[in-house]
């Protein structure tokens, strides 16, 4: 259907779970004033669709914080006049959301920014609604490698832009994913990991490039925290690892230093939360080690553990016993539903429970043979 109508009216909207964009290749009007954008075409009887152009589109809540684009097509007699003449399409999108976590930040933005746009490189004008400076500064060095055009901030450029045309929104492909079958261009996640390296000059390729092996622990100060973290490290140095403990800090947050650190290491060790992320960043060969909570197997497999494999990073699943878990202490024995079937809590019960109620005592003995492995893989 969707097809049909680009090839009979050089307009279609596509709309899915995650994701909802609009692609038009007819000249058309961005009035930045309003987010109205218009295409006029012969039909005499004007249809208006209204987007969130956010790649997280079951968040009815999140969307809230999203500006809407209302497009209109058919026969409008009273276009605007253009103030601004571009001879490259648009690509309209948000960055609103969860801006300050990485894991937000690349999965709904970033990676669908590379997936849209990647075909017409570096050709087409971003139109960036919402628009949050720090995640510009943030990946600016990205972003300046997908579009060679000045960004049009509608916040600060109040005026009517016209276009060639445009696509509204961003397509998602999946969690950290990337499908190339559906891109033009056949970019895979090796064509995205290799896109970050260039942006952000990061050293090394592959694993075999680096010296001695080194981890990097992502450390946590707050919930899901390793509580026998020293304990782990000093362990980890004993099998004659170089270890580089990181706790969440301005280190962190600063895009270009963190993913040169991460960059540098043979395997990344953490508990599951948004740091994990940074995987994008280990060069081809090194290995990721989730520590892999009660409650959060699903989580952890999703968002991060099979993206890793897509990305050419050796992933190993460090699954706790229940023992390990501060969890066994306040319901008492590893034999209560919240342990055994943790699916029976609601929702927002289980996401205080799991995700922000549970730290880990790890097991050195356990633990030691996964990270065994983890040596074991670096030198293969």
């Amino acid at each position: 259907e969707d097809q049909k109508s680009f090839k009979a009216t050089g307009f279609a909207c596509n709309t899915e779970i995650y994701s909802k964009h609009c692609v038009a290749n007819k000249p058309l009007r961005i009035d930045t004033t309003t987010m109205s954008i218009f295409v006029p075409d012969n039909r005499s009887v004007q249809e208006e669709t209204v987007i969130r152009p956010y790649a997280r589109q079951e968040d009815e809540v999140l969307l809230q914080r999203v500006t809407p684009v209302k497009i209109l097509q058919g026969n409008i007699t009273a276009l605007p006049a253009c103030e601004y003449t571009h001879e490259s399409p648009a690509v309209v999108f948000s960055t609103s959301g969860f801006i300050g976590n990485v894991f937000h930040e690349i999965n709904e933005i970033l990676i669908p920014l590379f997936i849209t746009t990647r075909q017409f490189k570096s050709r087409a004008v971003f139109v960036v609604e919402d628009y949050r400076p720090s995640f510009m500064k943030k990946y600016g060095d990205a972003i300046s490698r997908l579009t060679k055009h000045e960004i049009v901030n509608p916040s600060l450029n109040r005026s009517v832009h016209c276009f060639p045309g445009a696509v509204v929104g961003l397509k998602f492909h999946g969690h950290l994913s990337l499908h190339p079958a559906e891109i033009p261009t056949g970019q895979s996640m090796k064509q995205f990991r290799q896109f970050l390296r260039e942006s952000l000059s990061l050293k090394y390729s592959h694993v075999s490039q680096i010296g001695t092996p080194t981890v990097m622990f992502l450390s946590r100060r707050t919930t899901r925290r390793i509580i026998n973290e020293d304990d782990v490290v000093s362990m980890i140095r004993d099998l004659g690892f170089r270890v580089i403990v990181v706790a969440r800090s301005k280190v962190i947050s600063n895009l270009n230093v963190f993913s040169s650190m991460i960059n540098s290491c043979s395997v990344f060790v953490g508990a599951h939360g948004a740091g994990l992320t940074n995987e994008l960043f280990l060069p081809d060969g090194a290995v990721m080690v989730q520590v892999d909570l009660i409650g959060l197997e699903w989580a952890a497999a999703t968002y991060y553990g099979n993206p890793a494999r897509e990305m050419g990073v050796r992933y190993l699943r460090y699954k706790i016993e229940p023992e390990e878990s501060s969890l066994i202490k306040i319901f008492g024995s590893r034999n209560h539903s919240a342990i055994t079937d943790p699916k029976k809590l609601p929702v927002q019960a289980g996401k205080e429970v799991y995700l922000n109620g549970q730290n880990v005592r790890i097991n050195i003995d356990r633990f030691r043979e996964t990270m065994v492995e983890a040596m074991s893989l670096v030198h293969k």
